[in-house]
């Protein structure tokens, strides 16, 4: 298996974040990460344009540390209700999804959330109260809870 190294332009999950080197599988860098334009090849041109990934990325991290905890502030004792079409005995037709509960928490008061940042614990196909986690920020997470609600 031949492998390149490539630098990430955007975070990817369980990869790395904007700037950082990484070396994958040539078929998931070719295929997937070049041309979705999250990563470039590394190259000692690319190298200099690190840098300033990096460095945009450190004042990025140490101001939104301090927004982050100020969002699962707002996000702690929120009550969002998230309607989804059910059948009898609560069972949704369909899922829940993450763009599903960020636009339940935008229309609960609540802060605009990136979906991809949302986990949910399985998939939620029943009516009820279920825990959704939030990683605002690499180092801040807030838990919430969601009442699923037959629309």
């Amino acid at each position: 298996m031949s492998t390149m190294k490539l630098i990430l332009t955007q975070e990817v999950t369980g990869l790395g974040s904007s700037g950082d080197t990484v070396e994958v599988k040539g078929g998931y860098g070719r295929n997937y990460l070049l041309p979705r334009g999250l990563a470039i090849t590394a190259t000692r041109g690319a190298e200099k344009q690190v840098e300033s990934l990096r460095r945009a990325r450190a004042a990025r991290d140490v101001r939104s540390l301090e927004e982050a905890q100020a969002v699962a502030g707002r996000l702690t004792g929120l009550t969002v209700r998230v309607p989804a079409r059910a059948g009898d005995g609560g069972r949704l037709f369909g899922r829940v999804t993450t763009a599903d509960v960020a636009a339940a928490v935008t229309a609960a008061g609540g802060p605009e959330l990136d979906r991809r940042r949302i986990e949910l614990p399985s998939s939620i196909k029943t009516t009820g109260q279920h825990q959704v986690t939030v990683r605002i920020h690499p180092e801040v997470a807030s838990t919430l809870t969601i009442d699923v609600v037959a629309a």
